[in-house]
């Protein structure tokens, strides 16, 4: 079914068809060059439109909010009225052309309002759908419904898309109950009840069906009196009115409850926080004073002393009024709220097989441009592929913690987490995180640990090392964790959030050491630019290599980029081009290259070679006319470290390029260092890069 559109649908109230939206764009922004988000009809009431403003702030970035919909309700109650049906359709196909002669693809996302589509003497979904030439995407809400009756409302659909002159893409039934799939999926193989359209089952997920903190907020008008940015994506389960004594209160408490309290209950409130930091309470969301009231001055100086992770909030409005506001706020999944986001990407990715999905929409032609968004994407869905463990060993980091959290609930890795598993469930739960999918494992009370010891001491005793030494350094985790990988108890390790990149680096050189034929570790960046990826190396390792180990460091360099898919076509980068010039340093660079020529000859490798003679082919066709690399250079092979970094964080300020890295490359298994003022979206691919090396580690060691 080729097509450069689908419409998504969902056929009743609440049957959650933006997680179903968020999927596809997934799939669509790993598989095209630039994609478009389409809605027909969206309210009028004032604020824009919240799929839309998630789905462009994530995977449509350079469209404006007015292109991406056709009418508001209001224009189109009055075109009904009117008459003037043709109208609003011709309309309708006029500015969807407009956007596909703009984007690759563009997907239409179909109306909310039941009470709307009233108006209407059609499934105006499935009209428009139909005069827009796109294939229909079908979401069926399956909660509270028996399997044999949603087996039927299944073939319905069915029946209703095809009656209707759509072409029938996929039907996705959502908010299932766990126990009902295999029951439901026997239906859905009976002869009488066969579809054929794919039929996709995802679960209920309870979590995304209520609101955060940040929703409450908003919605409430609160004010918030403590607490962290951060802590107003907790998610709140159920709401508790503390209006009892404290011991009393304390044996109610739930995961996930939002404590609506009076201000003056001073009692109440230090008992709740206590909760928070105490692992022997659940986990609460935060607490929402009601009022006006705040707490005495000295119960305040006491909270605003014990730097809480979770939001104090507070309002003018009396606990009931307040309880029975919070009650009508809506679960919405608002740009930025990674963790909700995550959770619906990871609820999506788990259940539906997007090779299939790429395959019936024929979207398999390799796209001439891939964007940082894209290219992360593929990260993800590589490291996917074949689950790896990543060791994690700075788990006092609460950057460290809320990545776990988003790469559990997008089922990317597996992770395991060094240090005291009180203080990580502590820690985790005043963060209102998740982290019940990781291991943990206390370097201080580990099995493993004499077995380290041994082997550290044999691997460093003609360093002198005793086993006394051995066992203080077990006692560091980066020096732990790097033995877990080098013993197969994990894949690869990640660290350097808190510690220093020699503190990273020196663990793997002494435990892991360098892959066959490689003396020297060294790095790269993936840099992201706005329609291609390029590797720079080494920005970040090697203060000034030698000509032998330059030339190592574009072969690995080479290997990475492949490794990520990227053709490598290697620039030995120099302050001149060809025989041009003359000099120590440039000299360097040219036996680098023979080198790397010799011991690689099926790579791409020219040099010495100027920056803008490798990258823009203008200049090469005056500069190195008959070179395969000149103009088209993917590797760029800096000849010191001064140079290599400088370039990487010019270009990245200056073009707004994404920078990944740096990813260390030479080492037998994956470690890679993290810089100290990383944010959590740097973590996030970091481990997924390490678990992709992990993948290429294994199948070498297989090989």
């Amino acid at each position: 079914m080729q097509s450069n559109t689908f419409y998504i649908a969902s056929l009743e109230p609440e049957a959650g068809k933006l997680v179903v939206t968020m999927g596809i764009m997934e799939i669509l922004t790993r598989s095209m060059g630039r994609v478009a988000f389409f809605r027909p009809i969206i309210e009028t009431d004032g604020n824009q439109d919240p799929d839309i403003a998630l789905i462009l702030s994530r995977y449509c970035p350079t469209m404006d909010y007015e292109e991406s919909y056709g009418f508001q309700a209001e224009e189109v109650k009055s075109f009904v009225a009117e008459d003037r049906n043709k109208f609003f359709l011709e309309e309708l196909i006029n500015r969807l052309e407009t956007l596909k002669e703009q984007y690759d693809f563009v997907l239409c996302q179909g109306l909310n309002s039941t009470s709307f589509l009233s108006a209407f003497d059609m499934d105006i979904n499935m009209e428009i759908a139909k005069n827009l030439g796109c294939p229909f995407i079908g979401v069926i809400n399956g909660m509270n419904q028996t399997p044999r009756d949603i087996a039927k409302e299944i073939k319905i659909t069915e029946d209703a898309i095809k009656e209707s002159g759509c072409a029938h893409f996929a039907t996705f039934v959502n908010r299932l109950p766990e126990d009902t799939f295999g029951v439901l999926e026997v239906e859905l193989d009976a002869p009488e009840d066969a579809t054929g359209a794919p039929v996709f089952l995802l679960p209920e997920n309870k979590e995304l069906d209520k609101p955060s903190l940040a929703d409450i907020c908003k919605a409430l008008n609160c004010l918030t009196v403590t607490g962290h940015q951060e802590g107003m994506d907790r998610i709140v389960k159920q709401f508790k009115i503390a209006a009892m004594t404290v011991d009393h209160f304390l044996g109610h408490l739930e995961d996930g409850d939002l404590i609506i309290v009076p201000g003056d209950r001073d009692d109440i409130i230090l008992a709740s926080l206590s909760a928070l930091r105490s692992t022997n309470y659940p986990n609460l969301a935060g607490i929402l004073l009601t009022g006006g009231f705040l707490p005495g001055p000295n119960t305040m100086r006491l909270i605003e002393g014990r730097n809480l992770a979770a939001p104090l909030l507070s309002v003018k409005t009396d606990t009931y009024t307040a309880t029975k506001n919070a009650d009508s706020v809506p679960a919405l999944i608002n740009p930025g709220d990674e963790r909700k986001i995550a959770l619906a990407l990871g609820l999506f990715e788990t259940h539906v097989d997007g090779e299939q999905i790429r395959e019936m929409a024929k979207l398999t032609t390799t796209p001439i441009t891939v964007t940082p968004v894209m290219f992360e994407y593929s990260l993800f869905e590589r490291a996917r592929s074949v689950k790896k463990n990543i060791i994690l060993p700075e788990s006092s980091d609460e950057r460290i913690l809320r990545a776990t959290e988003i790469l559990l609930r997008r089922n990317v890795v597996d992770i395991t987490l060094l240090g005291s598993p009180d203080s990580i469930k502590s820690l985790s739960a005043s963060l209102g995180l998740d982290l019940s999918g990781a291991l943990i494992v206390d370097p201080a009370n580990s099995g493993h640990t004499e077995s380290f010891i041994k082997d550290f001491f044999e691997l460093r005793k003609h360093k002198n090392m005793t086993l006394d030494g051995a066992r203080d350094v077990m006692t560091n985790p980066a020096y732990f964790g790097t033995m877990m990988v080098h013993q197969g108890l994990a894949d690869g390790m990640v660290s350097g959030a808190v510690h220093t990149t020699a503190d990273t680096i020196r663990p793997a050189l002494q435990i892991i050491k360098t892959s066959q034929g490689i003396s020297v570790v060294s790095s790269v960046f993936l840099m992201c630019l706005d329609t291609r990826v390029l590797v720079y190396g080494d920005c970040a390792v090697n203060p000034d290599p030698n000509a032998a180990q330059l030339a190592e460091i574009a072969i690995s360099s080479a290997d990475t980029a492949a490794m990520f898919g990227i053709e490598p076509r290697v620039a030995m980068l120099s302050y001149s081009t060809g025989a041009s010039g003359t000099g120590a340093d440039v000299e360097k660079v040219r036996q680098a290259t023979a080198i790397a020529q010799e011991k690689r000859p099926d790579l791409l490798i020219e040099g010495p070679i100027q920056y803008d003679a490798a990258i823009e082919p203008s200049v090469a066709r005056t500069k190195m006319p008959d070179s395969l690399v000149a103009g088209r250079a993917t590797v760029f092979i800096f000849p010191d470290l001064n140079t290599g970094n400088n370039t990487y964080k010019a270009v990245q300020r200056s073009s707004g390029a994404v920078a990944i890295g740096p990813v260390l490359q030479g080492l037998k298994k994956p470690v890679n260092d993290l810089s100290r003022g990383c944010l959590v979206p740097d973590i996030i691919n970091t481990v997924a890069i390490t678990a992709i090396q992990a993948q290429a580690s294994g199948e070498e060691m297989s090989a």
